[in-house]
């Protein structure tokens, strides 16, 4: 598991328990400066003690600047006329507000998983929502990230074992009284049952449809817009995030599915291929014409990218055909010396997938024409020509 580092120091939401444990230990490995907050709501008698303790210790061998409040969550839940969770909840998130500003923190990390991402959805579609309900929870609303959103339960758990560390087990998440809970203790086991990514899916369908409801900056795709397109053809989820997230990343970057690829061009612009597509030829057709006044021919000839008119008399017929390779050279017509083919398609601001696709025409292993762009100086129409031969991609 690996998280990026926020810019800045960083409240660390830590109950003791192994989400909010593996947050702070992964926070810490990625070099961020942080400071743990530990609420201890005193609704579970020794056990919250317990838990205020171990996070103490913990913070202690870490180093971590740790504050901790103690709150009087039942007779603020009895004052607003409130649940307990919604009570926990309301303090919890004010206090952590209050100190962020106080301790001069930009942000304020919390440890939902993708297993708890999926039981917010559920639990929302279970209540009745719209689209905001179906959306869960956001990597990051506001101050509060959650940089544990794409990673398991079984994820944390297994992290957590391969350091070393322990963690406290909060005895009320066993207990079904909750809807939470029975989601978790009940549905989500079946659903693992018939789909063991059930979870990834529905975690995965969450953002999908924030990216529906959100509007994407001008000139970028959102990732539902990226889902529909390329999914079609081949791509999975993980490469369409990928694919969403590079989206201001240097150019030339290249997505491949079993069907088809996907280029990142120059300004984010993406462009998408058949691998047939890859391997397909220019259809060429030629001709030769006979002439004591080669000049005063080529005048009448129209003179366009799609046509070369070289001299066949120093031409080695017949000329082969392939795609351009690494290290192949040429005497661009109209330029003096020898140029890469590669340096020339570059100037020409070609894409990768138009360099990859360049035919060249060749004349005994010389380079006769880079199809479409520029003949050979050497196979060049002189007054001494005789017989001209004529290649051109438009067929007669």
């Amino acid at each position: 598991m690996r998280i990026e580092a926020p810019q800045g120091r960083v409240i660390v939401a830590l109950s003791g328990g192994a989400d909010s444990v593996a947050l702070l230990r992964l926070m810490l490995e990625a070099g961020a400066g942080v400071v743990a907050l530990h609420c201890n709501f005193q609704l579970r008698g020794e056990e919250s003690l317990r838990d205020e303790a171990f996070v103490t210790r913990l913070c202690k061998k870490l180093g971590v600047e740790l504050h901790v409040k103690r709150f009087d969550t039942l007779g603020y839940a009895h004052d607003k006329g409130i649940s307990t969770e919604m009570a926990a909840r309301e303090l919890r998130y004010k206090w952590f507000e209050e100190q962020r500003g106080e301790l001069g923190c930009s942000l304020i990390a919390v440890a939902h998983h993708q297993d708890d991402q999926a039981e917010t959805v559920l639990l929302n579609l279970l209540r009745g929502t719209g689209l905001r309900g179906l959306a869960g929870m956001r990597r990051q609303s506001g101050n509060i990230i959650r940089p544990l959103l794409g990673y398991t339960k079984q994820d944390i758990l297994s992290y957590l074992k391969g350091i070393g560390q322990d963690y406290m087990t909060d005895s009320t998440n066993l207990q079904r009284e909750a809807l939470r809970n029975r989601l978790r203790l009940d549905v989500m086991p079946l659903l693992r049952e018939i789909n063991p990514k059930a979870a990834q899916h529905i975690s995965e369908t969450a953002e999908l449809v924030q990216s529906a409801l959100d509007t994407p900056a001008p000139g970028r795709h959102s990732l539902n817009a990226l889902h529909q397109w390329l999914m079609p053809y081949g791509f999975n989820s993980a490469q369409i995030r990928s694919i969403f997230l590079s989206q201001d990343g240097q150019s030339g970057a290249l997505y491949e599915s079993p069907t088809h690829q996907l280029l990142r061009d120059r300004g984010g612009r993406l462009l998408l291929r058949s691998r047939g597509d890859q391997d397909s030829k220019v259809s060429l057709s030629h001709t030769i014409v006979e002439t004591d006044k080669p000049l005063d021919f080529l005048k009448t000839q129209p003179l366009t990218p799609d046509y070369a008119y070289l001299d066949a008399d120093k031409l080695q017929l017949p000329l082969q055909q392939r795609t351009w390779q690494q290290g192949d050279r040429f005497r661009p017509f109209g330029m003096r010396g020898i140029r890469l083919v590669s340096d020339f398609l570059t100037d020409l601001k070609l894409n990768l997938f138009e360099k990859q696709s360049q035919t060249l025409l060749t004349s005994g292993g010389n380079i006769a024409w880079v199809v479409g762009r520029r003949s050979d100086n050497r196979f060049r129409i002189t007054p001494k020509t005789r017989r001209i031969y004529i290649v051109s991609t438009k067929q007669s």
